[in-house]
């Protein structure tokens, strides 16, 4: 069953216990009601598992869904992927924050314009949450090429029409979001990155993409094995990538 107006928040949640009742409160908070938030533990060996099951007593919207085994993001998100209902495919890490009216300016802007996926602006939060940074912007529209060479969709804010690009899965690789950008811009269609402040991107300390240099490897690795480039054209996405990165990350 395809609900057209359902969207199908998709969190996948590993040692999440200090972050993800927050995430699960600013989803709960927003103005637009119409969503199913599919919480996906990969084996947390924390309280997380507990403490999604007592949001999920409080709205039942709040679905957790337990991995036999630990898999990783990708796995995950396909677990999510799998269970989800809604036409609207939203993404939400176990650690970011959603300012309340970011489903429904978004999927306006979303509807509106027709895009395949979309995408907004956000600010950085530290750790504890207290210190927040500046606007990062992102382009009105994106396409597949010009994604190729740039880091300006934030996973967390992303939505896609699934009744554009069908189903979809992440592929198990290290940046199973990035490729699954490029998979459904490449079939056709744009990304529309919508104008507005809404989100919260928590920067946690020893993530895994805050490592700079495995993050370059990772990135070279999308470009020549998954998108199949050859080594001329990825260098030049890449650099322009790193630029776009520094740009983006220079300060906080």
């Amino acid at each position: 069953m395809n609900h057209t107006d359902l969207v199908s928040i998709i969190t996948p949640a590993y040692r999440a216990a200090a972050f993800v009742g927050a995430s699960i409160q600013s989803v709960i908070a927003q103005t637009y009601s119409d969503w199913e938030m599919l919480v996906v533990d990969d084996c947390s060996p924390d309280n997380t598992v507990e403490i999604v099951q007592e949001w999920s007593k409080k709205d039942s919207r709040v679905r957790l869904i337990r991995q036999p085994q630990n898999g990783g993001p990708a796995a995950a998100r396909n677990a999510a992927l799998q269970a989800a209902r809604g036409r609207w495919i939203a993404f939400l890490d176990s650690d970011d924050l959603w300012q309340p009216e970011k489903l429904a300016l978004q999927l306006k802007a979303h509807r509106d314009a027709g895009a395949t996926l979309s995408f907004t602006e956000f600010r950085r939060i530290s750790q504890d949450g207290v210190a927040v940074g500046r606007l990062i912007t992102v382009p009105s529209r994106i396409t597949y090429s010009e994604l190729l060479g740039n880091t300006a969709i934030a996973t967390s804010s992303v939505i896609v029409d699934k009744s554009l690009t069908g189903d979809f899965v992440m592929k198990k690789v290290f940046y199973d979001d990035f490729a699954c950008w490029l998979e459904l811009l490449r079939k056709g269609g744009f990304g529309l990155g919508v104008q507005a402040d809404l989100l919260r991107y928590r920067i946690v300390g020893g993530s895994v993409s805050r490592n700079k240099k495995r993050s370059a490897q990772e990135v070279w690795k999308t470009y020549r094995h998954v998108e199949q480039l050859g080594v001329l054209l990825s260098a030049w996405y890449f650099i322009n990538y790193a630029f776009k990165g520094w740009l983006k990350y220079r300060k906080f």
